[in-house]
């Protein structure tokens, strides 16, 4: 089948896109925390199964994962001796957060200057479409076998799947996994992501006092957990704003693609005036070094704060860790600071640590060169390579897990998206010219056997 065919035929089906991820993006799919009911999930799951199903995919079905989440779970065989690729992405979302902050409805998808907005629109329900899209342009030309799972807490990194991925490869097995939950580097440039930092995520609790007391009556002598807590913190970032966790070397630089600083300020959304923080190239920051961040503290808020010393506070840190280094290492050195470094000899508790391990693909494989091929044909631009800081848990377990299969990241976010934040959207040229690309490399053999899509 010749490109321009397949592209005509993805650009036809861009109207019938826009009503998958409606129907998508309407389910307020946000697993755990108590915020949503957990049926929403389950008729998200149950939509993205008749999806699949309606394009030829047998046996789909939902799987309960041991962090009781659900993945759907589907294959299309292809002919005898033909590879199989692992499409991925996953349907749950995060929490809209300030609702008010949105200038559209976060359960409606809404097009507004040209993008599609709605919670999911991009992470990662457009990266469902994106496939549906692929796999209805081939229709009945695929000549590859596929299997598909949507994850159905990705966002919680609960490891549901993962655990599910290294207690049944079986039902995972495959040639290429192509993992869709990430992005171009910017819009129109056509970007693999070969690095994910693993993630570290803490919750502390700092005490000192039974209960809350009277600044005007003991402030003095009293041991504040939250002055501890700032002086505990501080110490993990140098006056230039790097990362310094004790024991931790950070001299990683990035190989691939740069990331110029106008365009991160914009994409940052920096205050006009406001510095960089840290040394060193943003991309070597971004993606080849380590990243702690102070997420959330637990204290009284302004508004309804009184003249007391607290008697405990809490407080949630994230470290992003890069390939190279090991987030269990990285834990016990940062453990080991805030234990040490506690004035007054307060208590220091650690109520939860949820870890992921950094990962790398390959980039030397048949599958990888003829995704570079597609990705080109359908941009018109040479790909390039991009990391992320986002870890995505289950990556690292089809690794270790399918040892021969070559995994490639791609997707159809991009910095405008603001993926997490309110006024979450899609650039729908994105969606189509990915759909395109997805379906060169699928008709193109997935690196293994090679149909003809060039017209000669």
């Amino acid at each position: 089948m010749r490109v321009e065919e397949i592209s005509t035929r993805v650009n036809g089906m861009m109207a019938r896109a826009w009503d998958d991820l409606e129907t998508l993006v309407a389910y307020r799919s946000v697993a755990g925390g108590g915020q949503f009911p957990p049926e929403e999930c389950d008729k998200a799951a149950e939509a993205v199964a008749r999806m699949f199903a309606s394009e030829g995919f047998a046996d789909v079905r939902l799987v309960e994962t041991s962090d009781g989440s659900k993945a759907v779970l589907g294959h299309r065989p292809g002919p005898p001796g033909s590879p199989t690729v692992l499409l991925y992405s996953h349907y749950d979302v995060q929490p809209p957060l300030d609702e008010g902050a949105w200038q559209t409805p976060p359960w409606a998808l809404t097009e507004r200057d040209g993008r599609w907005y709605g919670r999911g629109a991009a992470d990662c329900k457009g990266n469902i479409v994106m496939q549906l899209t692929a796999l209805r342009a081939l229709a009945d030309d695929l000549r590859v076998g596929v299997k598909f799972v949507s994850e159905g807490s990705e966002e919680q990194s609960t490891g549901g799947l993962a655990a599910l991925v290294r207690r049944r490869p079986d039902l995972f097995q495959a040639d290429a996994v192509i993992v869709c939950d990430t992005g171009n580097a910017e819009i129109g440039l056509p970007t693999a992501t070969t690095d994910l930092r693993g993630a570290l995520h803490v919750t502390m609790t700092v005490s000192a006092l039974s209960s809350p007391v009277h600044c005007g009556t003991f402030g003095g002598p009293t041991p504040d957990p939250l002055n501890a807590l700032i002086a505990m913190l501080a110490p993990l970032h140098s006056a230039d704003g790097d990362t310094t966790i004790p024991g931790i070397e950070d001299t990683g630089e990035w190989g691939g693609v740069a990331y110029p600083e106008e365009r991160y300020r914009r994409d940052a959304k920096l205050l006009p005036g406001v510095a960089l923080a840290g040394t060193g190239a943003i991309a070597d920051m971004l993606w080849a070094r380590h990243a702690l961040t102070v997420v959330g503290i637990d204290c009284p808020g302004v508004a309804v704060s009184a003249p007391a010393v607290q008697g405990s506070v809490r407080a949630r840190l994230n470290v992003r860790v890069p390939h190279g280094s090991d987030v269990d290492v990285v834990w016990q050195a940062l453990r080991k600071h805030l234990e040490s470094s506690a004035p007054w000899n307060v208590e220091v508790r650690f109520d939860e640590v949820k870890r992921s391990q950094p990962f790398r693909s390959r980039t030397d494989g048949p599958a990888y060169a003829l995704l570079a091929a597609s990705m080109e044909q359908a941009f018109g631009r040479a790909m390039t390579t991009a990391g992320q800081g986002g870890s995505i848990p289950v990556c690292v377990a089809l690794q270790e897990s399918l040892p021969d299969a070559e995994i490639v990241l791609i997707g159809v976010e991009e910095p405008r998206c603001l993926i997490h934040a309110p006024n979450e959207s899609v650039d729908p040229s994105e969606i189509e010219r990915m759909a395109l690309a997805l379906a060169l490399f699928l008709a193109g053999g997935a690196g293994g056997r090679t149909t003809d899509t060039t017209g000669e």
